[in-house]
């Protein structure tokens, strides 16, 4: 099928590495030039020249902390000066720290709410008056099935997701009007490099053997198994095509099925 991508341009957050080093690979397979933003100009150059060379296409590495409202402005205007147009963003870039709420810090809510939901927020600001202008664009907002799913231990990136998640399908209702859908993209546990920190959390905070709180997640899904990055970009790159602009105002989760309170129940399991 031709996903009618081909001559698109596109803003990833967070593109550097993980989920959004895969839908930036993925969107220019299919064509599409991207900027991709993250905050160490290392790896993001490094990987902008990866995803060039693989595919042929431009792309443009700004590095950003989408914690500062200027640093998302310049990151949005600069993309748009280098590509031309903004056709496709993809909000991506964040995390929240996982555990309880007795172990997680003032410093740690503040973080996850400040890039996860308020980074979203700052993007979308700049952007949209360039979609509106231009006469229409594609959101995804890649967020995170704990905002559906809520589990204790993930009670911080669920608050933050969660409000990600209203964000999306209240701008998708102001903005249809002017040819701008919006879809949330909410993955259950992805195999990235931020996978193994959160499996060590899960370790300490239960007092078990790593090796035992990495089978946690994947006994919770009915595929006995997490997700892949190719699996979560693949969903992204076909909600971004032109031809699914009528998925609109939704929320799409790619968990394998998920049973969050499983996880919980893991956890509260006695142990001798």
């Amino acid at each position: 099928m031709d996903l009618k991508l081909k001559g698109k341009t596109a803003l990833v957050t967070g593109g550097s590495e993980g989920i959004g080093k895969g839908i930036a690979r993925a969107l220019a397979q299919e064509g599409v030039d991207v900027a991709i933003c993250a905050r160490r100009m290392a790896p993001l150059e490094a990987t902008a020249n990866e995803i060039a060379k693989q595919t042929g296409r431009k792309i443009v590495a700004i590095p950003a902390d989408l914690r500062k409202d200027a640093d998302a402005k310049a990151f949005i205007e600069q993309a748009h000066k280098a590509l031309g147009r903004v056709d496709i963003m993809v909000n991506n870039a964040g995390s929240a720290a996982g555990g309880v709420i007795e172990h997680l810090t003032e410093d740690d809510w503040e973080k996850g709410l400040q890039l996860k939901f308020m980074g979203y927020v700052r993007c979308l600001r700049y952007v949209l008056p360039i979609m509106v202008k231009q006469g229409g664009g594609r959101v995804v907002n890649l967020i995170g099935n704990d905002g559906v799913k809520p589990s204790y231990w993930e009670i911080c990136p669920g608050a933050a997701n969660a409000a990600g998640q209203n964000l999306t399908l209240s701008l998708a209702g102001q903005y249809g009007k002017n040819g701008i859908s919006f879809v949330a993209v909410n993955p259950g546990p992805v195999r990235t490099e931020r996978w193994a920190g959160l499996v060590d959390a899960m370790a300490r905070d239960m007092n078990i053997p790593r090796a035992e709180a990495d089978k946690l997640a994947p006994a919770s899904i009915p595929m006995g198994r997490i997700a892949e990055v190719e699996e979560v970009a693949n969903l992204v790159v076909m909600l971004a095509s032109p031809l699914m602009t009528m998925v609109n105002g939704t929320m799409i989760e790619i968990d394998g099925g998920q049973d969050k309170p499983l996880m919980d129940r893991f956890r509260d399991k006695p142990r001798g």
